[in-house]
């Protein structure tokens, strides 16, 4: 199997991510929303108890009551209403502006993300592959699925310097006006974000959260591309079986059919691949949002307190497996149809590529 064109890689992969991020983006507003949703009120929650340390105990009791009505008269995010339903709510209430609002950002880190994600993951896989072609005896390349997860891995956080700060600012403009917050412009939130106690370093929120979270496009890709190796390897076979002609080619010259996936493949096993990538590693994904969503506090020392594992874990003692896993669903169908549309488009796409460039 020849080397890849990084160049051809990074376009198409450029491409699709900004197509898939675009075309599912209110997708990603709600399950931004209603990851975050939770965090907001207990932060709320807790202002309140704080701030009430000298209040007797009826006081105390009558405020719980009356909190308990509302919760019974307004959702709680605590019961995790249906997407349907909250993006119902936020229609109603806000209209369609919310589910477009950093829609050039979250492009713009789509786009750059996937094609430094890419560059990075291909330039790695070809080192290894002329690494391993030198070595081998019959002259034969081959990488493992643990090679591909550690390739994997070290592609994800070579771009995480640059994506990183557009993703939690991303975040921060998809939460801002709800649950009592002003709504800012996205370039007021950014001024915001950068004059907060830990300047440029708050832009990196969530960035511990990677040591598990680069795992997802690790596994992902690596599913995917052991699946396509293997279904590219039987193309192949039933071409030398059927004596190597053209036949019944719906696109095109033979070779399209057995070094390419078609569209329907592509975007069948994109779905699988980031469905399995994003149950395993979603508790951490949704402390992520949680803590890139939250606010700096008015003393600015439990922010700094915060990490990922503990927030985990906080989460799993308040609501057990439902809360670590709050707002899969709208997750899984943004991220399964977005991951779809990308590879789909960036198959084709890179195929296009190799081709002007002669690559074969």
């Amino acid at each position: 199997m020849p080397s890849e064109s990084v160049l051809a890689e990074v376009v198409a992969a450029c491409i699709g991510g900004s197509f898939s991020a675009s075309a599912l983006y209110p997708l990603e507003v709600l399950k931004t929303k209603i990851q975050a949703e939770s965090k907001q009120s207990a932060a709320t929650n807790t202002t309140t108890t704080g701030s009430n340390n000298d209040i007797d105990e009826e006081d105390q009791n009558q405020k719980q009551q009356q909190q308990q009505q509302q919760q019974q008269i307004s959702p709680s995010p605590k019961s995790s209403p249906s997407a349907i339903l909250y993006a119902k709510d936020l229609y109603e209430k806000e209209g369609i502006a919310p589910f477009y609002a950093g829609i050039s950002t979250s492009a713009f880190q789509s786009a750059t993300e996937k094609a430094l994600y890419f560059f990075a993951y291909t330039a790695l896989k070809n080192m290894h592959n002329s690494l391993i072609l030198k070595s081998s005896k019959n002259g034969t390349k081959s990488m493992g699925t643990l090679t591909n997860l550690i390739i994997g891995c070290l592609a994800e956080w070579a771009h995480l310097p640059i994506t990183l700060p557009i993703d939690c600012w991303t975040t921060k403009i998809q939460t801002s006006g709800t649950n009592g917050k002003v709504k800012q412009a996205p370039f007021a939130i950014l001024v915001s974000m950068l004059s907060e106690g830990d300047g440029i370093r708050g832009m990196y929120k969530g960035i511990q959260a990677y040591t598990v979270l680069c795992l997802k496009p690790a596994i992902q890709y690596t599913v995917f591309e052991q699946v396509k190796a293997i279904l590219l390897i039987k193309k192949r076979l039933q071409r030398n079986l059927d004596g190597g002609g053209t036949r019944n080619n719906r696109y095109g010259a033979n070779e399209v059919d057995v070094d390419t996936l078609t569209a329907m493949e592509a975007f069948i096993l994109g779905m699988i691949a980031r469905t399995i990538a994003t149950i395993v590693v979603f508790p951490y994904l949704r402390a992520k949002v949680m803590l890139q969503s939250s606010s700096q506090s008015r003393d600015g020392v439990e922010k700094k307190k915060v990490n990922i594992p503990a927030m985990v874990t906080e989460m799993y003692r308040n609501g057990g497996v439902g809360e670590l896993f709050q707002g899969i669903g709208p997750e899984l169908t943004r991220g399964v149809f977005s991951t779809a549309l990308m590879m789909m488009v960036k198959e084709k796409i890179s195929f296009i590529v190799r081709n002007a460039l002669n690559v074969k």
